[in-house]
Formats: structure tokens, C-alpha cells, sequence
């Protein structure tokens, strides 16, 4: 059991600066889709290989409706902002998905209710990623510096896109395995990232990636997509799902740690007084949807399942 906490923990809160590798030297969505088509083929022909079932034909659509939303649209844009934003702030933005995923289910769904320690816990979270966009420097200055606010919008939409995905996948009809759902979805999702990379020209003049981010893009396939994904799933037999969650918001300490011990990123006042609050928003959303709406607490054990960072890394 230790093996798998340390890979639910510690492996998806490192993918985050393993992506910053990456798009170091590599286009952001050939990166991407990369990962994930290699990383889903292999899930799926794992699954294949036990016996387990594949997609039914009608389920198909919906698979490639959900690689869009969660893979496509979800990690093109944290790929892509992760050129400019650091991997700890990006880990922290990225721990705002069940503030999106009970936006959605107050405003659209209509399965939960506002409850003024929610509405604390989403004001509290707003003004987190308000202080995170100017609280982290990389260099030595006695000022810290701001980072762009358009890369951090883009990891909200991400993160925005991925609750979608995950809410509306609980009224699709889908496949029973997790594994094979979930290879077939990154198969769908890097294929279109890969399409996506190819009409924007990533493609031209298309140079190796460095040896480190080789190692990086292999580290996320091999360690990130299929070791820790199948080390929760192993988990979810074995512990409650409200215990395990808290990978949510200890997976962004883990890459902040990381961060700044091995990239080099500079963690200021500010930044931290941010990440606070966010990871404070983050468990009290967690626990009051849980302890007030089990089926909500259901619709939020779905998205941590189909995570695969992050923290998803995301």
C-alpha cells in the first residue's frame, strides 16, 4: 500500500515539473498527444489482455466527445501555458477543479446546494489564484514577478473543460472497466492532440526533443499515466474515497516542493498565502459535498478517478 500512496502523491504532484521539461524543447500539443496516445494504447491493450470488454459501437461517440473535453481541449491548454507558468503554480491552479465541477452542478445540474461554507469556500479559492498570479518569481530579484495572466486563464479553461467532461460523463452510458474507458479516452484525446499539433504547424521543422525531456515524456507515460493511475484504482478497493482525495491538495504541495528544489522556481509571500487558500477552498469543498450530498461526493470520485495528475497531471 505504501508503494501505491507514493505513487498517487508524490509521482502525479512531480508530473507537473516533468511537463515543464518537456515543453521545454517540445511542442505543447505534440508532447501531449504523445503522452497520451502511447499511455492509452497501452492501458487499453492491458485491459484487452485480461479479458475485459471493449466499448460497445454506440459508445464510441461519447468516448471521442470526452477526449475532446478532457485531453484536447484540458491538457493542450495546461501543456501550453506550463512555456511560461511554473509547474507549482500550475499545480495549484489545477487543484481548482472541484470548485468547477460544484460550479456546474449548482448552476447547470442543479444536484447541489450553495451552502454559505461552499460559497465561503469559492470566494476563499478566488482570492487564492488572485494572489498566485503575482506572487512567483524565477530569478534572484528582490521583487517577485507576475506571471502572465493568459497562461493562467488557460489552465482555468482547462480545468473548467475537464469538470465538464467529467459531469456529463455520469449521464453517458459507459464502458463498465475504468481501464478501458479510460485508454480508450486518452487514444481519442492524443489523436486529436496530435491532429490539432500537425494543422498548427508544430510539425515543421520538428527537431528531437533534449535527452531530458525524452526521459520526462517517458517518466509521464510510464510513471504518471499507467503506474499512478492504476495504483488509485488498486487504492479505491481498499481505502475510503474520501481519505484517498486527499491526493487533491496534497499533490500541488508535493510539485510546489518540487518546484522549487529541482526547477528552480522561487516560491514568494504572496504565492504561498495564495496556495493556502486555494488548497483551503479545495478541502472544503471536498468535505462539505461529501458529508452533505453522497451522490455529489459520487460525481467528484468519478473525476478523481478519470484524473490523471492532476492532480491530475493534469
Amino acid at each position: 500500500m505504501a508503494a501505491a500512496l507514493f505513487a498517487v502523491y508524490i509521482v502525479w504532484g512531480s508530473t507537473y515539473l516533468a511537463i515543464k521539461v518537456v515543453v521545454a524543447t517540445a511542442p505543447p500539443l505534440l508532447a501531449a498527444g504523445t503522452r497520451f496516445l502511447i499511455a492509452g494504447l497501452l492501458l487499453y491493450s492491458w485491459a484487452r489482455w485480461r479479458g475485459e470488454a471493449p466499448p460497445e459501437q454506440g459508445q464510441w461517440p461519447r468516448l471521442w466527445l470526452l477526449g475532446a473535453m478532457m485531453f484536447l481541449v484540458c491538457y493542450s491548454c495546461l501543456f501550453w501555458a506550463e512555456k511560461t507558468v511554473p509547474s507549482g503554480i500550475a499545480s495549484v491552479l489545477v487543484a481548482m477543479l472541484p470548485a468547477w465541477v460544484l460550479l456546474l452542478e449548482v448552476a447547470v445540474l442543479k444536484t447541489q446546494r450553495l451552502s454559505w461554507i461552499l460559497a465561503a469556500a469559492l470566494v476563499i479559492g478566488l482570492g487564492g489564484v488572485v494572489l498566485l498570479t503575482g506572487g512567483w518569481g524565477d530569478t534572484g530579484g528582490p521583487l517577485p514577478h507576475t506571471v502572465p495572466w493568459v497562461p493562467c486563464a488557460a489552465i482555468l479553461i482547462s480545468d473548467a473543460s475537464w469538470a465538464a467532461g467529467s459531469v456529463l460523463s455520469k449521464r453517458m452510458r459507459m464502458p463498465s472497466s475504468h481501464a478501458i474507458s479510460a485508454g480508450a479516452q486518452m487514444i481519442c484525446g492524443g489523436t486529436l492532440l496530435l491532429i490539432c499539433s500537425a494543422l498548427l504547424g508544430e510539425w515543421r521543422g520538428l527537431r528531437p526533443p533534449s535527452p531530458a525531456g525524452f526521459g520526462a515524456l517517458l517518466y509521464m507515460i510510464v510513471a504518471g499515466s499507467l503506474v499512478a493511475y492504476n495504483s488509485y484504482v488498486w487504492l479505491l478497493k481498499r481505502m475510503s474515497p474520501t481519505r484517498l482525495a486527499s491526493y487533491a491538495y496534497v499533490n500541488p504541495i508535493v510539485a510546489l516542493a518540487i518546484g522549487c528544489l529541482w526547477g528552480g522556481e522561487r516560491l514568494h509571500a504572496s504565492a504561498v498565502a495564495g496556495s493556502v487558500l486555494v488548497l483551503a477552498s479545495v478541502f472544503l469543498i471536498l468535505r462539505n459535498t461529501r458529508n452533505h450530498q453522497p451522490a455529489v461526493g459520487a460525481k467528484n470520485q468519478t473525476v478523481l478517478e478519470m484524473e490523471d495528475s492532476p492532480a491530475t497531471a493534469r
